[in-house]
C-alpha cells in the first residue's frame, strides 16, 4: 500500500524507529537534505536502506539544482553553479552542468532531483529564487531548462520542474510567509507559464505555495483545485507527477496532516513532508491515502520514463568544457 507521500529521515543513517515507521507507512519516496549526506558510500547505503525498508525500488530524491541549492557538495561531489550563470552561458553549458550532477547523484543512489527551477528571474522578486532562475525571459528559460533536463536524463536522473506555475513575481519567501502574485492572467500566460508549458513532458513537477489572485485569490496553488486543474493540467497540459512543495513551510497553516490533505484534495498527486519530528511524520503518513487512479498511473509512467545512464561521462573533460563556456564570473 504505497502512500502518496515523500518523506525524510533525521540523519545520515535510518534509525530503528524510522525503519519501523517507513516499513509501516510505505511512503512513495525519500528526500535527502545536507544533514543526510556524508560521502558517496554512506548515501548509497542510506538510499539502499530506505528501499529495503519499503521493499521496492522506490525513488530517492534531493534538491540538487547547482549553486546555493545543492545538497551534494565538495569534497566528494561537484556542487554545480547557479542557474543564472547557465542561462548566460547557453544550452551546452546547462546540459553539461546537469550531466555532471546526474553522474554524482546516480553514483550515490539518487534517481530524482527537484530541479530545474523554471521560474522567471524578475525585478522585485524575493531572493528565495534569485540566481536560481536561468533568465528573465521565457524563451531563454525554456531553452536552457530543456537542455538541463536533457542532461539529467542522459545521466539517468529524473527532473522535477518547479515551481509551477511560476514563482518569479512574488516578494515573499514561502518558507516564512504565504506569497501572493497579483499579476493578471494574460501577463502570466504570456510569460511565466511559458517555460512550464514548453517542458510539460517532464515526468515530475512541483507546485508552488503561492496565491495567484487572477485564478484563486483565497488559496495557494498547492491547495487550489482551480490552479491545479485549470492552469497546470489544462493550460500547461502537464500530465506528470505533481508534487506539493514541502508542506512544513510557513506559507501553509494548520496541523501538518490537514495541510497534506488539502494539497491532495486540490489535485496534487504526492505530498512532500519533511523537517519534522517522527510523531508529526507519523500523523501525516496516517492522513495520506495510498496512491491510486491517475496519481498511480503518473508515478508508474515517471518510473518507466527514467532511462539508464547513457554514454560514460569523461568527467574531467566535461568540467573543462563547462569552465570554458562559463567564462569569468
Amino acid at each position: 500500500m504505497v502512500k502518496a507521500l515523500v518523506i525524510d529521515v533525521e540523519g545520515p543513517v535510518i534509525t530503528a524507529d524510522e525503519r519501523s515507521f517507513l516499513r509501516d507507512a510505505d511512503p512513495l519516496g525519500l528526500i535527502l537534505f545536507a544533514r543526510n549526506v556524508v560521502d558517496p558510500e554512506q548515501v548509497r547505503a542510506l538510499a539502499g536502506g530506505f528501499r529495503d525498508a519499503v521493499g521496492r525500488m522506490a525513488p530517492v530524491m534531493t534538491d540538487q539544482e547547482g549553486g546555493r541549492v545543492a545538497r551534494l557538495r565538495e569534497p566528494h561531489w561537484w556542487p554545480g553553479v547557479a542557474a543564472s550563470r547557465l542561462g548566460r552561458a547557453g544550452e551546452r553549458a546547462a546540459w553539461l552542468a546537469a550531466r555532471l550532477m546526474a553522474h554524482d547523484m546516480a553514483g550515490a543512489g539518487i534517481d530524482v532531483t527537484c530541479a530545474p527551477c523554471l521560474d522567471l528571474g524578475l525585478a522585485g522578486m524575493h531572493d528565495v529564487i534569485g540566481d536560481r532562475a536561468f533568465a528573465s525571459d521565457a524563451a531563454t528559460v525554456s531553452r536552457t531548462g530543456q537542455a538541463f533536463v536533457d542532461g539529467l536524463l542522459a545521466g539517468g536522473v529524473a527532473p522535477v520542474i518547479k515551481h509551477m506555475p511560476g514563482h518569479g513575481r512574488v516578494g515573499r519567501d514561502p518558507h516564512v510567509a504565504l506569497p501572493r502574485c497579483d499579476a493578471d492572467l494574460a501577463l502570466l500566460a504570456g510569460h511565466d507559464f511559458v517555460p512550464f508549458r514548453a517542458l510539460r513532458a517532464s515526468p515530475w513537477g512541483m507546485v508552488a505555495h503561492v496565491v495567484y489572485s487572477a485564478v484563486d485569490g483565497a488559496r495557494p496553488a498547492s491547495c487550489s483545485p482551480l490552479v491545479i486543474e485549470r492552469i497546470i493540467r489544462r493550460t500547461l497540459a502537464f500530465d506528470g507527477v505533481l508534487l506539493s512543495d514541502a508542506v512544513d513551510m510557513s506559507a501553509l497553516d494548520g496541523p501538518h496532516e490537514d495541510r497534506a490533505r488539502a494539497c491532495l484534495e486540490a489535485g496534487c498527486d504526492v505530498v512532500v513532508h519533511c523537517n519534522q519530528p517522527l510523531d508529526v511524520r507519523e500523523r501525516v503518513a496516517a492522513a495520506v491515502p495510498e496512491l491510486a487512479g491517475d496519481a498511480a498511473r503518473r508515478v508508474e509512467a515517471a518510473a518507466a520514463a527514467r532511462p539508464a545512464p547513457g554514454a560514460r561521462l569523461d568527467r574531467a573533460r566535461a568540467l573543462a568544457e563547462l569552465h570554458d563556456l562559463l567564462g569569468p564570473r
